[in-house]
């Protein structure tokens, strides 16, 4: 209960950091202050849609039992009513329209097909396999196709994969080699994974250095129309490049972990919400520093925007 409790505190945290620098910095890391943290801020996350999304998709579960089917996902989502964007808001509009919801996430139905949308949505179903990245995987299949495909899918796979190890290991370097092994070795995602990886072993004590290396590797695949033309980068794997390197170069420490994921910019809410939710998980709510967490309390029997789940609600959904 600690650590998934720890685990949904990260998420908050991390996302309501990030909240004031999404997408305002682009192919540059953010150099010097950060927005100023008070615990306060942590009320930012109940209207985030990294929760909310999450948690709807968490009732699917509650409601139709760990079995649910990709038709039941498409079905909550398809009557959704908060707003969405890119491959979320691409599948509803498909999935409106009459397309499968096993094929409202593939390129003949969505031009955001490998964008970050399941990818920062996914949470939930890592926080629910402690262990156990089969069932986490087999999890996501039935879910992510909803809005996602490919690379779009494996970024869930791969913070699930991540979380389902949290539960039992306390190495970063671990959780993310673990993260990485439940996708396919060949995929664009994987090899990005695997890249930064050993660019961190390089550069143990560099992580601008290995920023670097991504950016010139893996910012040139980007088949989002909004940033095809642009320095907007919402692709999932590169975003979740961003999310390893937190986890590597912060060493399990929150703060460390926090910073260089919003530091590494693009999605710079998304990222430190994925990368401080598994590190939540790793050391624990009762561990997570109180200057972070205090706001968490006040605001604990509040409900997250569009959804019947408070903080304490969901760890008990998930637990």
């Amino acid at each position: 209960r600690d650590k998934i409790e720890g685990g949904w505190a990260g998420q908050m945290i991390g996302v309501s950091f990030g909240a004031p620098t999404e997408f305002r910095y682009r192919e540059r890391i953010i150099e010097g202050e950060l927005p100023k943290w008070t615990p306060d801020r942590v009320s930012n996350s109940l209207n985030q849609d990294d929760l909310y999304v999450d948690m709807t998709f968490a009732k699917v579960l509650d409601d139709k039992g760990v079995n649910a089917t990709t038709e039941d996902f498409g079905a909550m989502f398809r009557e959704a009513r908060y707003a969405l964007w890119h491959a979320n808001l691409a599948a509803r509009r498909a999935l409106k329209r009459g397309a499968p919801a096993a094929q409202a996430g593939t390129p003949k139905y969505n031009a955001h097909a490998h964008d970050i949308d399941f990818q920062i949505e996914s949470d939930f179903i890592g926080l629910m396999t402690p262990g156990l990245p089969r069932a986490s995987n087999e999890l996501c299949w039935r879910a992510g196709r909803v809005m996602n495909h490919g690379d779009g899918i494996y970024g869930g796979m791969f913070v699930c994969g991540m979380y389902a190890a949290a539960f039992l290991e306390s190495d970063p370097r671990k959780v993310v080699e673990a993260g990485l092994a439940t996708l396919p070795p060949k995929s664009p995602y994987a090899l990005t994974i695997s890249d930064v990886l050993a660019w961190h072993k390089q550069h143990p004590d560099d992580w601008k250095k290995t920023w670097q290396l991504i950016e010139e590797k893996w910012n040139k695949r980007e088949p989002c129309p909004e940033g095809a033309l642009k320095s907007f980068n919402i692709d999932a794997k590169l975003n979740g490049a961003y999310i390893a390197l937190g986890l590597l170069y912060g060493g399990g420490d929150f703060w460390k972990t926090l910073e260089i994921s919003t530091r590494a910019g693009q999605d710079s809410d998304c990222n430190p919400s994925n990368a401080c939710g598994v590190l939540g998980v790793m050391i624990g709510y009762k561990k997570i520093p109180d200057e972070w967490k205090g706001g968490i309390p006040a605001i604990a029997d509040k409900k997250f925007n569009y959804t019947d789940f408070s903080f304490r609600t969901i760890v008990e959904s998930t637990y």
